[in-house]
């Protein structure tokens, strides 16, 4: 997620909840003591809403090669529904078993996209498999960008639905016997 946000707003939605969740899912994998195979790092970009100048940084300095996957919350906090996920289509079955996982919280779905997220779009654009949760959006966009986005309409619980979902995935994919296909 990014620590920016739009000028009329306090950035609740866009993105504090974005690297909320991402900053639960070393702290909840710790909690259940699991010990992940590779690293899962937790970035909070910077600019993104005026330049993306934190996401091309990073992806710049990155040893692209070393990185497994790369995962972004950028649209609020709702119940999600599954996750978005940027790679090769061949990669969707290498999920089956986080899908199953994930399947038990009420978030089974995939969808294809080119992108799951513009911090993470030019790790995407080098060829790293990207995801990110999906979710239903609807209210997002009536307090994106604008000066109702404020910590009032994050929604504890959904917020933490979010947080479990990418600590499943970050997990599962930390956890993969092989690479994913670039």
């Amino acid at each position: 997620g990014h620590l920016d946000s739009w000028d009329l707003g306090t950035g609740a939605l866009d993105d504090a909840v974005g690297v909320a969740a991402a900053m639960q899912v070393p702290y909840l994998l710790m909690k259940l003591g699991l010990k992940p195979k590779r690293t899962i790092r937790v970035v909070a970009y910077m600019n993104e809403e005026n330049g993306l100048v934190g996401g091309n940084e990073y992806a710049k300095a990155a040893n692209i090669e070393k990185h497994f996957a790369a995962i972004e919350s950028d649209l609020g906090a709702s119940h999600p529904v599954g996750i978005l996920f940027a790679g090769k289509p061949e990669a969707t079955q290498l999920l089956t078993p986080i899908m199953n996982v994930l399947r038990t919280q009420g978030a089974g779905m995939v969808g294809l996209r080119e992108g799951a997220g513009a911090d993470i779009g030019p790790l995407t654009r080098q060829g790293v498999p990207s995801f990110a949760p999906w979710f239903d959006t609807r209210t997002y966009f009536d307090y994106h960008h604008t000066a109702a986005d404020t910590f009032d309409k994050v929604n504890p619980k959904e917020l933490a639905e979010v947080a479990s979902v990418m600590a499943v995935l970050a997990y599962g994919l930390a956890n993969m016997e092989g690479p994913l296909p670039r």
